[in-house]
């Protein structure tokens, strides 16, 4: 089942990059849409040329309009943070996030050998994400020990 919500994602995702409109066409969208879309680095330096295909098969980080998904090395599936609330600062934006949902345990009495991974994104508090931004095409999520690099956005085609 989780493999098939990120097929779903992935195929998503590709299509509103494929298919957002130029800024300037926004008008309807939130302050935030800049972010929209797939970016990767962040966990290591971003690479200096990538392609689109390349970076669009294996995003670190997805915005969405309600949801920010981050790629754990660890799991093969993306952490998903539904979006509470994002408020635009002199420098980025500021995330604050629902609190993250529990899931049943998979085997009885809940002794599970999967350690679950965290759900925020190295920050102090796990449920905000400061988003910093250096250019256009550029940003950083300062403070945050899972995301020591900066983040460049995926090329469109």
């Amino acid at each position: 089942m989780r493999r098939i919500a990120h097929l779903i994602a992935t195929v998503t995702l590709a299509a509103l990059v494929m298919a957002s409109p130029p800024a300037h066409a926004q008008g309807n969208q939130p302050p935030q849409s800049w972010l929209f879309g797939a970016w990767t680095g962040g966990l290591f330096p971003p690479p200096s040329s990538l392609g689109s295909q390349e970076c669009l098969a294996q995003p670190v980080v997805i915005f969405t309009r309600d949801i920010v998904m981050r790629a754990v090395i660890t799991d093969t599936t993306y952490t998903q943070r539904l979006v509470e609330t994002a408020r635009i600062t002199a420098d980025g934006v500021e995330f604050r996030f629902a609190p993250p949902i529990t899931q049943a345990p998979s085997s009885p009495f809940g002794l599970s050998g999967n350690v679950t991974t965290e759900a925020g994104f190295g920050c102090l508090n796990p449920d905000v994400l400061q988003v910093q931004r250096r250019s256009d095409n550029e940003i950083s999520f300062p403070g945050c020990k899972d995301f020591p690099y900066p983040l460049v956005r995926c090329p469109g085609r």
